[in-house]
């Protein structure tokens, strides 16, 4: 079976591009990828970071939302990168292979909430069995955000899964 691959557009071509690999210091297959449409690159990032950045939902529920999604999804590049930023947010390595695993038991109740919710939005596309118990510790603010970050986590699942984009070395 032959591999197809989307070019990925070389930092040089595109200043935007380019600027977002300076600041992280390392290149992204992701954002090289993407930048096939500029256009949509450029209005990707502020909406990641309006959704992913500060909000109601603590940085710790969100990586776990995130990783929920990518683990059901088997999205390697997502996985990759959000255990990377779900230590930075005080997950540990124990709590990532309960998540993959989906031994939820370890999680306070709320965490399970959100894990299962997510979960529920990425498999079925609608969240009729776990939305009630969601908002039993979550406002409809944190609902809607944390609805949000499974919605982008299955975005970019799909837009890498899709196009075979595999994590950087």
């Amino acid at each position: 079976m032959t591999t197809i691959k989307i070019k990925m557009v070389d930092p040089a071509q595109n200043e935007f591009l380019a600027s977002l690999e300076a600041k992280s210091q390392r290149p992204s297959h992701f954002f090289r990828t993407m930048a096939n449409r500029p256009e949509v690159l450029q209005n990707f990032v502020p909406l990641y970071g309006a959704i992913m950045g500060a909000g109601s939902v603590e940085r710790r529920i969100k990586e776990l939302v995130y990783l929920a999604c990518s683990y059901a999804n088997e999205c390697a590049y997502c996985t990759a990168h959000h255990v990377a930023s779900g230590k930075k947010a005080g997950i540990t390595a124990e709590e990532m292979q309960a998540i993959q695993t989906e031994q939820d038991h370890g999680f306070s109740e709320p965490e399970r909430a959100a894990i299962r919710y997510a979960r529920e939005l990425t498999r079925e596309a609608d969240a009729d069995e776990t939305r009630a118990v969601l908002l039993e510790h979550f406002s409809d603010e944190q609902a809607v955000e944390i609805t949000l970050v499974a919605a982008m986590a299955n975005f970019t699942n799909r837009f890498n899964n899709g196009l075979g984009i595999k994590p950087e070395d």
